[in-house]
């Protein structure tokens, strides 16, 4: 009959039992501190509005039981005599755990955000562009966290890392031109220096942004077609968007006659700040007589117009325009146009005796 022994794999059942007790406590700890941490934040994201307290209760929630299994099997050895090979064998566990467990972190918090901007973005291409994105991320992610956890194992990654690194520069000069207008998309979504609805100018094609895509931004000119810009062009080009006006400035002149006497040239300012200060959502700017010109005498006048509203930035300006008509005319003072005047000077001949 075998002697019974206290000693099993090399440590003695006390060591075996306290190492058992040390996994349990620790699991029960990591357990009761992750429930913790989530009910501490959502009392927090309760007070805030940020993205940024719902990314942190969510990767919480992921955190994995068996990751926290791991963690604790591996602080539970930590009093164990271990053979090196054992040994390291559980560091590479607890690495590659980490890896897998920081990637499902990492991936849950950019859906948490990514939902969040759905909820917030009205329009579906945006939308889908950076559901494509969020896709190209979270690719590129795990495929990072594959070449760590490889490298944990002892594998050697270097050509696989030089192969991924030769294909990735042979994909991208393949498709650079869509991988350009894929970051500009990106940038448009992000930066937004425009959205739908907005009225823009880029050199001398205007229109209302329709769709803004992956590759392309289309814009409906005024005379009814469809304009398409790459987005990398229509971002390397200077942007004039109306869309952003929040009020129009009205430069005009006007000119009358020479004729014109000077106390009615000094009425004439007083006459078109109140034919503009008359109108509602307008704010007077100045008016002065500015210039004589070759057949006039040139008053120039600025004011505001506090609304981005074309058509209605049209019948004020109809209306101020009526107003000074009919204030002239009350006045007597006339509109130059025009003209040339001559003098003819008839020279005196003496008669020949």
């Amino acid at each position: 009959m075998p002697e019974i022994t206290n000693v099993f794999y090399g440590n003695e059942i006390r060591i075996w039992l306290t190492a058992l007790g040390i996994t349990l406590g620790s699991l029960l700890v990591l357990r009761l501190v992750q429930r913790v941490l989530i009910v501490r934040v959502q009392r927090l994201a309760k007070a805030t509005s940020t993205v940024i307290d719902d990314v942190i209760i969510g990767a919480l929630r992921k955190t994995k039981l068996i990751y926290l299994f791991i963690v604790s099997v591996y602080l539970g050895t930590a009093v164990l005599a271990l053979p090196d090979n054992l040994r390291g064998m559980s560091w590479r566990i607890l690495m590659v755990a980490t890896w897998l467990q920081l990637g499902v972190w990492a991936s849950t918090g950019l859906q948490i955000w990514l939902q969040h901007y759905r909820e917030r973005e009205e329009d579906g291409a945006n939308r889908t562009t950076m559901n494509a994105l969020s896709f190209i991320v979270r690719l590129a992610l795990w495929t990072i966290l594959l070449l760590l956890i490889l490298d944990n194992m002892g594998v050697d990654v270097t050509a696989l890392v030089t192969g991924l690194g030769i294909g990735g520069v042979a994909i991208a000069l393949a498709v650079q031109n869509v991988l350009s207008d894929l970051f500009a998309s990106l940038s448009i979504v992000l930066d937004k220096p425009f959205v739908n609805g907005d009225f823009i100018v880029v050199g001398d094609l205007a229109g209302a942004v329709e769709h803004v895509g992956i590759k392309t931004t289309r814009i409906r000119s005024i005379s009814g077609e469809q304009l398409v810009f790459s987005n990398n062009d229509l971002l390397t080009s200077r942007i004039r968007n109306f869309g952003r006006m929040n009020e129009r400035r009205v430069v005009f002149s006007l000119g009358v006659t020479y004729q014109t006497p000077a106390d009615k040239l000094e009425r004439i300012p007083g006459i078109i700040r109140e034919a503009v200060e008359a109108r509602e959502k307008v704010r007077f700017d100045r008016s002065h007589f500015a210039s004589y010109g070759d057949s006039s005498l040139n008053f120039e006048t600025v004011y505001f117009v506090e609304s981005a509203d074309y058509a209605q930035h049209m019948d004020i300006l109809q209306a101020v325009n009526l107003t000074i008509f009919r204030r002239f005319q009350e006045e007597g003072i006339e509109f130059a146009y025009p003209t040339q005047t001559l003098f003819v000077e008839k020279a005196e001949t003496s008669e020949r005796q």
